[in-house]
Protein backbone atom coordinates (compact mmCIF):
# COMPACT_ATOMS: atom_id res chain seq x y z
CA UNK A 1 0.00 0.00 0.00
CA UNK A 2 1.20 3.30 -0.85
CA UNK A 3 0.64 5.52 1.89
CA UNK A 4 1.33 9.04 1.08
CA UNK A 5 -1.38 8.13 -1.64
CA UNK A 6 -4.20 6.44 0.92
CA UNK A 7 -3.43 9.16 3.17
CA UNK A 8 -3.82 12.18 1.00
CA UNK A 9 -6.62 10.40 -0.92
CA UNK A 10 -8.60 10.23 2.53
CA UNK A 11 -8.19 13.71 3.76
CA UNK A 12 -9.38 14.84 0.49
CA UNK A 13 -12.43 13.22 0.38
CA UNK A 14 -12.87 13.39 4.30
CA UNK A 15 -13.22 16.96 3.90
CA UNK A 16 -15.51 16.43 0.49
CA UNK A 17 -17.94 14.87 2.64
CA UNK A 18 -17.62 17.14 5.48
CA UNK A 19 -18.30 19.96 2.45
CA UNK A 20 -21.65 17.81 1.81
CA UNK A 21 -22.48 16.57 4.90
CA UNK A 22 -22.71 21.04 6.10
CA UNK A 23 -24.88 21.53 3.02
CA UNK A 24 -27.48 19.77 4.64
CA UNK A 25 -26.80 20.19 8.08
CA UNK A 26 -27.36 24.08 7.39
CA UNK A 27 -30.43 23.67 5.07
CA UNK A 28 -33.96 22.02 6.09
CA UNK A 29 -33.47 18.63 4.29
CA UNK A 30 -32.52 16.55 7.40
CA UNK A 31 -35.02 14.07 6.19
CA UNK A 32 -34.52 11.54 8.83
CA UNK A 33 -35.43 8.07 8.40
CA UNK A 34 -34.80 4.68 10.21
CA UNK A 35 -32.61 1.62 9.29
CA UNK A 36 -33.84 -2.26 9.51
CA UNK A 37 -31.23 -1.97 12.91
CA UNK A 38 -33.48 1.21 14.16
CA UNK A 39 -30.56 3.60 13.79
CA UNK A 40 -31.40 6.71 12.12
CA UNK A 41 -29.91 7.43 8.25
CA UNK A 42 -30.59 11.14 6.52
CA UNK A 43 -29.37 12.37 3.06
CA UNK A 44 -26.02 13.52 4.54
CA UNK A 45 -25.44 9.94 5.45
CA UNK A 46 -26.52 9.33 1.82
CA UNK A 47 -24.64 12.45 0.15
CA UNK A 48 -21.16 11.26 2.20
CA UNK A 49 -21.23 8.12 1.53
CA UNK A 50 -22.04 8.09 -2.09
CA UNK A 51 -18.71 10.60 -2.89
CA UNK A 52 -16.33 8.78 -0.22
CA UNK A 53 -17.38 5.31 -1.75
CA UNK A 54 -16.75 6.60 -5.44
CA UNK A 55 -13.36 8.32 -4.45
CA UNK A 56 -11.87 5.32 -2.84
CA UNK A 57 -13.29 2.76 -5.58
CA UNK A 58 -11.40 4.68 -8.34
CA UNK A 59 -8.63 5.70 -6.19
CA UNK A 60 -7.93 2.13 -4.62
CA UNK A 61 -9.91 -0.84 -7.21
CA UNK A 62 -8.43 -3.53 -5.48
CA UNK A 63 -8.79 -3.12 -2.40
CA UNK A 64 -12.15 -4.59 -0.30
CA UNK A 65 -14.53 -1.36 0.50
CA UNK A 66 -16.85 -1.69 3.69
CA UNK A 67 -19.21 1.26 4.05
CA UNK A 68 -21.93 1.75 6.80
CA UNK A 69 -24.53 2.43 3.98
CA UNK A 70 -23.66 0.10 1.91
CA UNK A 71 -25.24 -3.16 3.26
CA UNK A 72 -24.08 -5.42 0.04
CA UNK A 73 -20.62 -5.02 1.55
CA UNK A 74 -21.06 -6.41 4.70
CA UNK A 75 -20.47 -9.78 3.61
CA UNK A 76 -16.96 -8.72 2.26
CA UNK A 77 -14.05 -9.96 4.15
CA UNK A 78 -10.68 -9.83 3.33
CA UNK A 79 -7.26 -9.32 5.27
CA UNK A 80 -6.76 -5.55 4.07
CA UNK A 81 -9.99 -3.28 3.52
CA UNK A 82 -11.00 0.35 3.51
CA UNK A 83 -14.25 1.20 6.20
CA UNK A 84 -15.89 4.20 6.09
CA UNK A 85 -18.88 5.97 8.41
CA UNK A 86 -19.83 8.37 6.07
CA UNK A 87 -21.18 10.34 9.03
CA UNK A 88 -20.97 9.12 12.67
CA UNK A 89 -22.88 10.46 15.18
CA UNK A 90 -26.51 10.90 13.43
CA UNK A 91 -28.30 11.75 16.33
CA UNK A 92 -25.95 14.59 17.12
CA UNK A 93 -26.34 16.00 13.81
CA UNK A 94 -30.27 15.76 13.54
CA UNK A 95 -30.03 17.62 16.98
CA UNK A 96 -27.42 20.12 15.39
CA UNK A 97 -25.07 19.75 18.07
CA UNK A 98 -22.19 19.48 16.04
CA UNK A 99 -20.13 16.42 17.57
CA UNK A 100 -20.41 14.21 14.40
CA UNK A 101 -17.88 13.17 11.98
CA UNK A 102 -16.87 11.26 8.89
CA UNK A 103 -14.69 8.62 9.28
CA UNK A 104 -12.38 6.64 6.87
CA UNK A 105 -10.08 3.71 7.78
CA UNK A 106 -7.68 1.11 6.49
CA UNK A 107 -7.61 -2.07 8.55
CA UNK A 108 -4.54 -4.72 7.75
CA UNK A 109 -4.43 -7.96 9.61
CA UNK A 110 -6.78 -7.02 11.89
CA UNK A 111 -5.20 -3.51 13.08
CA UNK A 112 -6.62 -0.28 11.14
CA UNK A 113 -2.65 1.45 10.79
CA UNK A 114 -4.05 4.62 9.17
CA UNK A 115 -7.05 6.89 9.58
CA UNK A 116 -8.76 9.93 9.03
CA UNK A 117 -11.70 11.62 11.50
CA UNK A 118 -13.32 15.05 10.34
CA UNK A 119 -15.65 17.15 12.67
CA UNK A 120 -17.18 19.40 10.01
CA UNK A 121 -19.12 21.50 12.41
CA UNK A 122 -16.53 21.91 15.19
CA UNK A 123 -13.62 22.47 12.50
CA UNK A 124 -11.59 19.78 13.50
CA UNK A 125 -9.58 17.43 11.18
CA UNK A 126 -7.34 14.58 12.62
CA UNK A 127 -5.33 11.75 10.59
CA UNK A 128 -2.63 9.62 10.92
CA UNK A 129 0.49 10.46 8.07
CA UNK A 130 2.29 7.82 6.00
CA UNK A 131 4.58 7.34 8.30
CA UNK A 132 2.04 6.41 11.50
CA UNK A 133 1.93 9.65 13.41
CA UNK A 134 -0.84 10.85 13.72
CA UNK A 135 -1.37 15.04 13.46
CA UNK A 136 -4.36 17.73 13.72
CA UNK A 137 -4.94 19.54 11.04
CA UNK A 138 -5.71 23.49 10.59
CA UNK A 139 -8.75 23.07 8.43
CA UNK A 140 -7.62 24.32 4.74
CA UNK A 141 -9.67 26.41 3.12
CA UNK A 142 -9.54 23.91 -0.11
CA UNK A 143 -8.91 20.26 0.11
CA UNK A 144 -6.58 20.42 -2.29
CA UNK A 145 -4.28 22.39 -0.15
CA UNK A 146 -3.07 21.14 3.31
CA UNK A 147 -2.78 23.63 6.12
CA UNK A 148 -0.30 23.22 8.81
CA UNK A 149 -0.56 19.94 10.52
CA UNK A 150 0.69 19.45 14.20
CA UNK A 151 1.36 15.85 15.88
CA UNK A 152 -0.93 15.28 18.74
CA UNK A 153 -0.06 12.23 21.39
CA UNK A 154 -1.54 11.17 24.43
CA UNK A 155 -1.02 12.55 28.29
CA UNK A 156 0.50 11.40 30.52
CA UNK A 157 -2.48 10.54 33.27
CA UNK A 158 -2.51 11.50 36.63
CA UNK A 159 -3.48 8.46 38.42
CA UNK A 160 -5.41 10.40 41.16
CA UNK A 161 -7.11 12.81 39.23
CA UNK A 162 -8.06 11.29 35.69
CA UNK A 163 -9.93 12.85 32.65
CA UNK A 164 -12.89 10.36 31.23
CA UNK A 165 -14.73 11.47 28.39
CA UNK A 166 -18.14 9.37 27.62
CA UNK A 167 -21.07 9.18 24.90
CA UNK A 168 -23.16 12.17 24.66
CA UNK A 169 -25.85 9.77 23.00
CA UNK A 170 -25.68 6.32 24.43
CA UNK A 171 -24.21 6.86 28.28
CA UNK A 172 -25.85 4.39 30.28
CA UNK A 173 -25.50 2.94 34.25
CA UNK A 174 -23.22 0.18 32.76
CA UNK A 175 -20.76 3.45 31.88
CA UNK A 176 -21.36 5.16 35.18
CA UNK A 177 -20.44 2.34 37.27
CA UNK A 178 -17.15 1.54 35.41
CA UNK A 179 -16.15 5.64 35.35
CA UNK A 180 -17.00 5.37 38.98
CA UNK A 181 -14.47 2.73 39.70
CA UNK A 182 -12.06 5.80 39.19
CA UNK A 183 -10.65 9.13 40.88
CA UNK A 184 -12.05 11.39 38.31
CA UNK A 185 -10.95 15.12 37.92
CA UNK A 186 -13.27 15.66 34.75
CA UNK A 187 -15.90 14.28 32.65
CA UNK A 188 -16.62 15.33 29.64
CA UNK A 189 -19.41 14.56 27.03
CA UNK A 190 -18.65 13.91 23.40
CA UNK A 191 -20.35 12.50 20.79
CA UNK A 192 -18.86 10.59 17.72
CA UNK A 193 -15.51 9.22 16.93
CA UNK A 194 -14.62 12.62 18.85
CA UNK A 195 -14.53 10.75 21.54
CA UNK A 196 -10.68 8.95 20.66
CA UNK A 197 -9.41 12.33 19.34
CA UNK A 198 -9.57 14.20 22.41
CA UNK A 199 -7.78 11.15 24.34
CA UNK A 200 -5.22 11.11 21.55
CA UNK A 201 -4.98 14.62 21.77
CA UNK A 202 -4.36 14.73 25.56
CA UNK A 203 -7.46 16.42 26.49
CA UNK A 204 -8.67 13.60 28.47
CA UNK A 205 -7.12 9.81 29.49
CA UNK A 206 -9.67 7.51 29.75
CA UNK A 207 -12.86 6.51 27.24
CA UNK A 208 -14.80 3.17 28.29
CA UNK A 209 -17.86 1.96 25.93
CA UNK A 210 -19.89 -0.58 26.99
CA UNK A 211 -22.54 -0.71 24.30
CA UNK A 212 -23.20 -1.72 20.76
CA UNK A 213 -20.32 -0.44 17.69
CA UNK A 214 -19.64 -1.34 14.61
CA UNK A 215 -16.20 -1.12 13.12
CA UNK A 216 -16.81 1.53 10.85
CA UNK A 217 -17.72 3.60 14.01
CA UNK A 218 -14.47 2.95 15.51
CA UNK A 219 -11.61 1.88 12.85
CA UNK A 220 -10.85 5.96 11.85
CA UNK A 221 -10.68 7.11 15.46
CA UNK A 222 -8.46 3.68 16.68
CA UNK A 223 -6.04 4.49 14.28
CA UNK A 224 -5.54 8.25 15.55
CA UNK A 225 -5.49 7.16 18.51
CA UNK A 226 -2.93 4.28 18.09
CA UNK A 227 -0.52 6.77 16.21
CA UNK A 228 -0.41 9.51 18.87
CA UNK A 229 0.93 6.64 21.61
CA UNK A 230 -2.80 5.58 22.94
CA UNK A 231 -4.56 1.81 22.86
CA UNK A 232 -7.96 0.27 22.19
CA UNK A 233 -8.47 -2.61 24.00
CA UNK A 234 -11.30 -4.86 24.54
CA UNK A 235 -13.16 -4.10 28.03
CA UNK A 236 -13.39 -8.04 28.74
CA UNK A 237 -9.97 -9.05 28.41
CA UNK A 238 -7.99 -6.34 27.86
CA UNK A 239 -6.59 -7.64 24.45
CA UNK A 240 -5.91 -5.53 21.51
CA UNK A 241 -9.77 -5.06 19.85
CA UNK A 242 -9.17 -6.63 16.55
CA UNK A 243 -10.73 -5.89 13.13
CA UNK A 244 -12.30 -7.43 10.23
CA UNK A 245 -14.72 -10.04 12.77
CA UNK A 246 -17.60 -11.43 11.03
CA UNK A 247 -20.14 -9.32 11.26
CA UNK A 248 -18.11 -6.27 12.00
CA UNK A 249 -19.29 -6.17 15.46
CA UNK A 250 -17.27 -4.87 18.51
CA UNK A 251 -17.44 -5.88 21.91
CA UNK A 252 -17.42 -3.14 24.35
CA UNK A 253 -13.80 -1.56 24.64
CA UNK A 254 -11.64 1.20 26.61
CA UNK A 255 -9.68 3.76 24.49
CA UNK A 256 -7.24 4.88 27.09
CA UNK A 257 -4.03 6.70 27.19
CA UNK A 258 -0.74 4.26 28.65
CA UNK A 259 -0.76 4.52 32.24
CA UNK A 260 -4.23 4.36 33.10
CA UNK A 261 -5.57 1.06 35.64
CA UNK A 262 -8.05 -0.54 33.60
CA UNK A 263 -8.84 -2.19 36.61
CA UNK A 264 -10.04 0.98 38.01
CA UNK A 265 -8.29 3.00 41.01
Amino acid sequence: MDYETLVEAMRRLALAGGDAIMDIYRSDRMDVRTKADESPVTAADEAADALISAGLAAAFPDVTLITEEQVATHGARAGTFLIVDPLDGTKEFVKRRGDFTVNIALVENGVPTRGVVYAPARGRLFYTRADGQSVEEAVPSTDAEPGPATPIAVARPDPAALRVVASKSHRDQATDDYIARYPVAETKSAGSSLKFCLVATGEADLYPRLGRTMEWDTAAGDAVLRGAGGRVVRFDDHTPLGYGKEGYANPFFIAHAPGVDLHGG
